[in-house]
């Protein structure tokens, strides 16, 4: 299954690249994005719960809080207007969401080799 999904969005991410408007109006902005760093919140706070107490299991919303920590770096840098904007974007994106999620995929790993 994980295959086929993975050949089915190859040449789908084409079509999206060539087809989808460059911008668009979203009406809930602000919703998308709070929904985002709510997600990132439950991970990161499911993840010290766990950790504290002693669950390996930790390792899995700390890798789900990595992958959501990917994604918000990414789509902070591509929607952002550009200019200082865009520059405060990258700032974030190299200083704490690519660093954080690095670390939460470290202690995911770093757990699962413990069990």
């Amino acid at each position: 299954m994980a295959l086929a999904v993975g050949l089915f969005l190859l040449p789908w991410s084409v079509v999206l690249g060539m087809t989808l408007p460059a911008s668009t109006f979203v009406p809930d902005w602000s919703l998308a994005w709070m929904g985002l760093d709510l997600a990132e919140a439950a991970a990161a706070l499911l993840t010290a719960v766990l950790l504290r107490r002693g669950s390996p299991r930790a390792s899995l919303p700390a890798m789900a809080g990595a992958g959501l920590l990917f994604a918000d770096a990414w789509f902070d840098v591509c929607t952002s207007p550009g200019g200082l904007s865009r520059w405060l974007a990258v700032g974030e994106a190299l200083g704490v969401e690519l660093p954080l999620a690095a670390a939460a995929v470290w202690l995911a790993v770093t757990l699962m080799k413990r069990r």
